[in-house]
């Protein structure tokens, strides 16, 4: 079973919450010297949205694997790195990436591909076809990754 579904069904099991997931053919991009330099939007990401996405634990919150500063975000994920810096260590691009598809930088991770449909496996059937962010989504959540500067 695919990650994400795993998560969504946790989410579901523990919150009666069912995560809404992006219903679109994802835009086409390039990836570049390790990043996808071009936004998947026209609309500049907004970070307060993207912070709302990171938290929000009815669509894949970033929360179920990494610990993030927040202060008011109790039982964190450890399973992935701390999100404490990111924005000072990463690039836009490189985030965007890292978020749209994860396995492109390192086939063994167990991040789920936000943003991307290649090289699935064993998806559910009511999510085939399906994104678990938007593109809109990944843009906002870059925008607040990269408010994420201290250590």
């Amino acid at each position: 079973m695919r990650l994400a579904t795993i998560i969504a069904t946790l989410v579901a099991a523990t919150t009666g919450i069912a995560i809404a997931w992006a219903q679109i053919e994802p835009v086409s991009y390039e990836i570049v010297d390790g990043g996808i330099p071009d936004p998947l939007t026209d609309e500049p990401g907004d970070r307060f949205r993207g912070e709302l996405i990171a938290r929000n634990a009815a669509n894949a919150s970033c929360l179920i694997c990494h610990r993030m500063p927040i202060p008011d975000e109790p039982n964190p994920g450890n399973i992935g790195p701390g999100l404490a810096g990111v924005g000072a260590r990463y690039t836009a691009a490189e985030l965007r990436l890292r978020l749209v598809d994860p396995k492109i930088i390192n086939p063994a991770t167990v991040m789920p591909a936000y943003y991307s449909l290649r090289n699935l496996n064993q998806v559910e059937a009511q999510y085939v076809g399906q994104t678990i962010y938007s593109a809109q989504d990944i843009e906002d959540v870059v925008a607040f990754l990269l408010t994420l500067t201290e250590p």
